[in-house]
C-alpha cells in the first residue's frame, strides 16, 4: 500500500462494512475497507446466503415427496449431501466475487488484514506483507459477531457443531440435538429434519422462536411437530458427555428433573457475541456493554470520528439493519442529514419450513406498552392462491393502535412470508393507518391478499373468514 491517507477507513467487510464503504465512495470520499477473512463477512460466506442455499435444497426435496398431491410422479427420491453443500459454497463464492467487483467499480481500496485502532484517526493493519498505519478523519468499526459458546457445550467440529460446522457437515446427522430455537437454530433444525434426521430442539424459554408473537410461535411449533421434530420448551442442556466415534449423551433439565438423551450430533445455536477483542476499542475510550459497542441512534460511539455499525453495535442482529446503518453513517460523514433507524420498523425473517416473518410490536409487547389495541388474524386456508399452491397452513396477524389506527406490528407464518412482510414494513415507514391499508387494492389471486384481510379482520370487516 503506497497511499495510507483516507477520508474513511472501514474495519470489516460484512453487510454493514462493505455497504458503508461503497456508499461513502459514491459520495466522493476516499475509502479503505479492511477485512481479515472474507469479503461479505459471516452473512455472505457463513450465514444468510449459504444457509438459504441449503434450505432451498431441502425445500425442493420436501416438495418432491409431495409430487402425488399435484398429479405428478417422482420415484427413488434421494439427496446427495456433498452436492447440496457444494452448491451452497458455490453460491457464497459467487457473491464474494461480486463484492470484489463492486469495490473495484466504486474505487474502494480493499485491504486483507487484521486491523486495530492505533490512536485518534489511525488504524494499524497487519497483512501478509507487514504492518502499515492508515490515517483517516473517520473510522467505522463493523467487525460483526460470532457464535456464543456456553461452558461445557463448546463446539469441537465433530460431535458438537456451530453454524459453520453445520454449513459444511462432516456427515449427515441421524439423531440431531439443536440447542436454541432462534432463527439460526430452527433453520438448521428444519434443514436436517427435512433431509431425514431425527431432530430434537431444546429451548430454554417457554416457546420456540421466543422473540416472535405467541400465536406465531404456537402455530410454528405445531407445524414443526407435524414434520416429526421434537420440541422441548422451558428446558436446558446442562451437560454433554462426548464419546468420540460414537456420540453424545445430553443431560437435559426439564420441570426440575434431568433426563439423559443420546445423539450423534449436536448443533449449538445459543446466540452471538460481538467481535470486540484486539481492536483497541477500550483504549480509545469506547464504552462496551456485554461484548457490544454502545452507540447513539446515529451509531456514534462518543469518540470523535469513530462509529460502530451492525452486530457489534447491538440488536437487532440482522444483515439488513447493518447495511442500512452503513449507508446512514456514510451519509452522515459526507455531510448529509440521514434519518436515524427505527429498530421497531426492521423486519425479522426466519427461513424454516414454514417461514416466519415479523415487524414491530407483538400483541403482548403492545399491551405491555400501554396501547389499547385491535388485533386481526387471517389463516392461509382462506386464501385461494395459498390453497392452489398447496400451502394452506399459515397465519397472518396484525396489531393496531385502536386510538390512532397506527400499525403497531405484523406477524406471519407460512409460505413466502419472508417476501410478504416488506409490505407491512413499508406501511410502518410511511406511517399508514388502517384506513390507508383497507383502501389499498391488492391483486388477485395472490398471497398478499391475506395481508389485506388481516387488516380488515382487526376491525371486524374480514371478507373470507
Amino acid at each position: 500500500m503506497s497511499d495510507t491517507q483516507f477520508d474513511l477507513v472501514v474495519i470489516g467487510a460484512g453487510p454493514g462494512g462493505y455497504v458503508a464503504a461503497i456508499r461513502a465512495s459514491q459520495l466522493g470520499l476516499k475509502v479503505a475497507c479492511v477485512e481479515r477473512e472474507h469479503l461479505g463477512g459471516i452473512c455472505l460466506n457463513w450465514g444468510c446466503i449459504p444457509t438459504k442455499a441449503l434450505l432451498r435444497s431441502s425445500e425442493i426435496f420436501h416438495q418432491m415427496h409431495r409430487a402425488k398431491e399435484f398429479g405428478l410422479s417422482a420415484e427413488k427420491i434421494d439427496f446427495d449431501l456433498d452436492a447440496i453443500v457444494k452448491r451452497s459454497r458455490g453460491v457464497a463464492a459467487q457473491m464474494n466475487g461480486g463484492i470484489k467487483g463492486l469495490f473495484k467499480k466504486n474505487k474502494v481500496t480493499s485491504i486483507m488484514g487484521e486491523a486495530k485502532l492505533a490512536g485518534k484517526g489511525k488504524v494499524e493493519v497487519k497483512t501478509d506483507k507487514g504492518t502499515e498505519v492508515l490515517t483517516a478523519k473517520n473510522i467505522i468499526v463493523a467487525t460483526g459477531a460470532r457464535a456464543r459458546e456456553l461452558p461445557g457445550l463448546e463446539a469441537d467440529g465433530d460431535l458438537v457443531w456451530t453454524y459453520r460446522h453445520a454449513l459444511a457437515p462432516v456427515r449427515m446427522p441421524k439423531k440431531l440435538l439443536v440447542i436454541g430455537s432462534g432463527a439460526i437454530g430452527i433453520e438448521f433444525a428444519s434443514f436436517y429434519n427435512t433431509l431425514g434426521a431425527d431432530t430434537t430442539v431444546v429451548e430454554v424459554m417457554d416457546r420456540v422462536l421466543p422473540v416472535e408473537d405467541k400465536d406465531i410461535s404456537a402455530f410454528a411449533k405445531k407445524q414443526f411437530e407435524k414434520q416429526g421434530m421434537k420440541i422441548l420448551q422451558k428446558a436446558m442442556v446442562k451437560q454433554l458427555d462426548r464419546t468420540p466415534g460414537k456420540g453424545v449423551v445430553a443431560h437435559i433439565e426439564m420441570g426440575g428433573k434431568t433426563e439423559t438423551m443420546e445423539f450423534d450430533t449436536v448443533i449449538s445455536a445459543v446466540g452471538i457475541v460481538g467481535n470486540v477483542e484486539g481492536l483497541g476499542l477500550e483504549e480509545a475510550g469506547v464504552k462496551l456493554d456485554r461484548t457490544h459497542v454502545v452507540t447513539d441512534e446515529y451509531c456514534r460511539t462518543g469518540v470523535d470520528g469513530l462509529f460502530a455499525i451492525g452486530d457489534i453495535a447491538g440488536a437487532p442482529w440482522l444483515a439488513h439493519k447493518a447495511s442500512h446503518e452503513g449507508v446512514m453513517v456514510a451519509e452522515l460523514i459526507a455531510g448529509q442529514k440521514p434519518h436515524p433507524i427505527k429498530p421497531n420498523s426492521i423486519a425479522g425473517c426466519t427461513y424454516c419450513q414454514p417461514q416466519v416473518a415479523s415487524v414491530g410490536l407483538t400483541e403482548e409487547k403492545a399491551r405491555e406498552a400501554g396501547f389499547e389495541i385491535k388485533v386481526g388474524k387471517f389463516p392461509f386456508i382462506g386464501n385461494g392462491k395459498a390453497v392452489a399452491l398447496g400451502e394452506a397452513e399459515g397465519l397472518v396477524k396484525t396489531v393496531f393502535d385502536a386510538k390512532t389506527g397506527e400499525l403497531l406490528g405484523a406477524h406471519m407464518v407460512g409460505a413466502e412470508v419472508t417476501e410478504l412482510i416488506q409490505g407491512y414494513v413499508i406501511s410502518r415507514q410511511l406511517e399508514t393507518t388502517e384506513e390507508d391499508l383497507m383502501e389499498t387494492v391488492f391483486p388477485h389471486p395472490t398471497l398478499s391478499e391475506m395481508m389485506h384481510e388481516a387488516v380488515l379482520a382487526a376491525y371486524g370487516r374480514a371478507l373470507h373468514i
